[in-house]
């Protein structure tokens, strides 16, 4: 994704290889959800922000549905290697594996104002749920199974006697919360402030490890 991004930062080279060509449609597609919304995205616009042909779109995806699927499931890949890397890198301790996965979800290249935009778009319509169901279900429930195991080590080994499943909500749905509010307030507060707000939620959880700053 990073040659892909670096591809799209500068003129787009006349020669490309299908899957580049295809990465550089679906980030076009991601703008577009971000300044026109999930209903108003048609490949016409994408076409126009890619700065490429309608055809050229079409022989690549062949309908908007194909499109915006295939924009939801490379959202859900690079959110899951996101979470995945940053928990890999956080060692054993629990505490420390929960901040990192909070950490995760407000890292630059996940949180920034496109890529919320563009999730806000698919969970807002009704008519893109079947579409979420299938290129993000089993990916969600990878994430919420391994934030609860994360939660339940962290309630035994610090004494909390909490109920995993709802600490892990708790935190879950704060984030997406956080992320809804700098998508719609007048005024939206930066992604550090969100991020306070998350580890106060973990703070409230789980006391003697978190303060709204962080670690203790």
């Amino acid at each position: 994704m990073t040659e892909s991004r670096q591809i799209d930062q500068g003129k787009p080279p006349r020669t490309m290889s299908r899957e580049q060509r295809r990465t550089q449609l679906i980030e076009a597609t991601i703008s577009t959800l971000a300044a026109r919304g999930y209903s108003r995205t048609t490949l016409t616009e994408v076409a126009r922000t890619a700065g490429l042909s309608h055809g050229l779109v079409l022989f690549h995806f062949e309908t908007k549905e194909k499109l915006l699927g295939e924009t939801l499931a490379y959202l859900a890949e690079e959110y899951r290697q996101n979470w995945q890397g940053a928990l890999a890198n956080a060692g054993p301790d629990p505490a420390e594996q929960l901040n990192a996965m909070i950490e995760a979800d407000f890292a630059p290249a996940i949180c920034a104002p496109a890529r919320l935009a563009a999730w806000c778009s698919f969970w807002g319509e009704a008519q893109s749920r079947p579409l979420y169901q299938e290129a993000c279900g089993d990916k969600d429930d990878a994430y919420n199974a391994t934030l609860e195991g994360i939660c339940a080590r962290l309630s035994n080994e610090g004494g909390y006697d909490r109920n995993p499943v709802h600490a892990a909500r708790i935190i879950r749905v704060t984030t997406e919360g956080t992320w809804l509010d700098m998508m719609t307030m007048v005024t939206p507060y930066s992604p550090a402030e969100a991020m306070t707000t998350v580890r106060t939620a973990a703070a409230l959880c789980f006391p003697n490890h978190f303060t709204p700053e962080g670690l203790k």
